[in-house]
């Protein structure tokens, strides 16, 4: 194997390795969000209807 062909698989197993990394970020922190909302919810601070229309209020943001 030439040095070139390392260096190339090394960059795709950093970039699977990254793409693993995000995976659980984007798990841990759907995982606390989901955790708040329900919190919030026992406590009747807020209702899911609350939560469902904020969440439709944001998705019309332009930034999509």
């Amino acid at each position: 194997m030439t040095t070139n062909r390392v260096s190339a698989a090394m960059s795709e197993v950093n970039l699977i390795a990254q793409l693993a990394d995000l995976k659980e970020d984007n798990y841990q922190l759907t995982l606390a969000l989901s955790t708040l909302m329900e919190l919030l919810v026992e406590r009747g601070i807020l209702t899911h209807d609350d939560i469902v229309h904020k969440a439709e209020q944001l998705d019309t943001y332009p930034y999509k």
